[in-house]
């Protein structure tokens, strides 16, 4: 007997393949469904044709949600690799950036809107102003976010090594201590007891991401003094003026707030790099190897910047 239509592989297309993708990803059929405009219904119906197609269940029960057999891990690995390559084959081959019409998604958090990200809009405005950037917030999720196709590029110190993901080193940074002007702990070296003893501002970040200096903290068999949660580093210009608190921020991040704080160094300085992220979509896409470039040489004109600012660091 021929096998029905739908239990024939060769009728699995590239938007079946990309449901069975994005439900593996997110680990749902409803969030599926949200993120393609569709109905529940119709993820549902696309993932039993390709059980049919595969001979295979695909996706199991397990507790209050699903988990992917060893077969759909194997089909997704090598479905997004062919989706990924299709997805660069249709991109335009020539790129003229005074004459782009696009929109890409940059993935990032705080730390890189407040260094890399304005450098790049005034750029962008100069350069490609039909290029529009639409950022949003990564936390920890910047690889999934990748690779979903949520966004079209990550920038972050959280480091990506596995397959199917491209990435460049863009700039190098480490912790240092922010305080009032006027804060008696300004005026000589912090050593690990006076800091660890200080009444200090702890920026979280959202999610579950953890600043390294925490972590050496840690390591050290020692916990912040904390006075203050916050989730970013945004609003310390305004809240370190007229106390007696600290707060531990990336050089560069206290660099924005101006003469109106105190630097000092850090007992744990933490250094850590901030890496650019991309995939098989865009690697050989001319417009995104032309933004990717312009996006480097900004870092590196940052870099080049702080050597000069810190001789001998």
């Amino acid at each position: 007997m021929a096998p029905s239509k739908d239990s024939d592989p060769m009728t699995v297309d590239f938007t079946a393949l990309r449901v069975l993708r994005l439900v593996h990803d997110y680990g749902s059929f409803s969030r599926t469904a949200e993120a393609l405009g569709v109905t529940q219904s119709s993820v549902s119906y696309t993932i039993d044709r390709l059980r049919r197609a595969f001979d295979d269940p695909l996706f199991v029960r397990q507790g209050a949600g699903i988990v992917p057999t060893d077969r759909c891990e194997d089909i997704v690995r090598e479905a997004a690799r062919m989706l990924d390559e299709f997805v660069a084959l249709t991109a335009p081959r020539a790129f003229e950036p005074a004459r782009a019409e696009a929109v890409v998604t940059l993935s990032c958090n705080y730390y890189e809107r407040a260094t890399l990200v304005p450098l790049l809009v005034r750029r962008l405005r100069s350069m490609a102003p039909g290029l529009k950037l639409r950022v949003i917030t990564s936390t920890v999720r910047g690889r999934e976010q990748l690779s979903r196709g949520e966004s079209d590029l990550l920038i972050s110190p959280v480091q990506i090594k596995d397959a199917g993901f491209y990435g460049r080193h863009l700039l190098a940074d480490h912790y240092v201590c922010v305080m009032a002007a006027d804060n008696p702990l300004g005026h000589a070296p912090l050593d690990v007891a006076g800091f660890a003893a200080a009444p200090q501002v702890v920026v979280t970040y959202g999610g579950n991401w953890r600043s390294r200096y925490l972590v050496e903290m840690e390591a050290a068999g020692l916990v912040p003094n904390m006075a203050l949660e916050l989730p970013s580093p945004a609003t310390l210009g305004a809240i370190l003026p007229g106390t007696d608190l600290i707060a531990t921020v990336p050089l560069r991040t206290a660099r924005f707030f101006g003469a109106g704080l105190k630097v000092v160094d850090c007992p744990f300085p933490a250094p850590f790099g901030i890496d650019l992220y991309w995939t098989a979509r865009s690697h050989h896409a001319p417009m995104h190897r032309w933004l990717r470039g312009q996006i480097a040489q900004i870092a590196a004109g940052m870099e080049a910047g702080m050597a000069a600012d810190h001789p001998g660091k």
